[in-house]
Parts: structure tokens; sequence; C-alpha cells
């Protein structure tokens, strides 16, 4: 697989299909509960969605911000990549960077300076690679292990 495209998830059927690969990756492949996967938050989140050729879903991921979504470091404004999943067929062929980049795109749009994750600790090189930095303890977070990860955006 060579071909996709990223974008912002527009209307019910886009964060339909974003909700499919999040339940395929977290739900069934890593048993995290659909009552923890989904939440309040999904609402007001912008959601990225992968595509293949025949339009797909390949991955999604979501950027929190606004109020209640928000961190304060200085005077920056910080966002929150999240729910980052890309489908089995696709990994490796870059959808993971590619929407983490779109993420970035959209924090810088909306006037963030920075984006912190919590990344599951076997993707740390993943993250470190595009520039993330891991900050404090690690935590347990659906039963699986993470690690606080920050990046300063242009």
């Amino acid at each position: 697989m060579t071909a996709f495209t990223v974008r912002v998830a527009a209307c019910e059927a886009d964060l339909a299909a974003c909700f499919a690969v999040r339940r395929e990756v977290f739900v069934v492949e890593q048993s995290v509960p659909e009552s923890v996967e989904y939440d309040a938050y999904d609402a007001d989140a912008v959601h990225v969605l992968a595509e293949g050729p025949d339009g797909e879903p390949l991955g999604t991921g979501r950027l929190l911000h606004g109020p209640g979504a928000l961190g304060k470091t200085g005077s920056s404004e910080v966002g929150s990549l999240g729910r980052l999943a890309v489908s089995a067929a696709a990994r490796g062929t870059g959808v993971g960077a590619a929407l983490v980049r779109a993420i970035e795109t959209e924090a810088v749009r909306r006037g963030l300076t920075a984006v912190d994750l919590g990344a599951q600790t076997h993707a740390l090189g993943f993250y470190e690679r595009l520039g993330y930095a891991a900050y404090g303890p690690e935590f347990q977070d659906a039963g699986i292990p993470h690690r606080a990860m920050r990046r300063h955006v242009p």
C-alpha cells in the first residue's frame, strides 16, 4: 500500500470510519473496554482520518483543544493528541506519521504551540522519531503502560 490521504473528518460517515478503526485496534486487538475507548471528549475533538485509494479507513487520531482539554505551560497553549490508531494492514506504510503531522497542523491552525500525548510504551520510539520527548513516570491507561510525551510545534 503506497497511496493514502489524510484529512479532517468532516461528517458523520467520517466519524463512523474513525470509530471503526479505533474499535478494531483498541477494543478488538488490545482489549480496551468500549466504555473506556469512547468518551465525552469525542464530541468536541478534531478527528483526522486516513483513507486508502478506495476510501477504506486506514487510521485515525484526534486532537483535544479548548477549555477543559488544554494544559498551560507558561503562556503556551498545549493540545492533546490521542486515540491514534492504524489498521493492521496499514502499519509500516507511513499512515501513523502522516496522522500525527495532520494533527500537529490542526494544532498550529488553532494557535497551539505544543502537543502532548500519552504513548503506549511500546510506541515510544515511533513518537521519538517524530520529535516527541517523554517526561514523567510510566502510568497505566486502560491497563496498558504509557508515558507522557510532548512536542513543541512551529
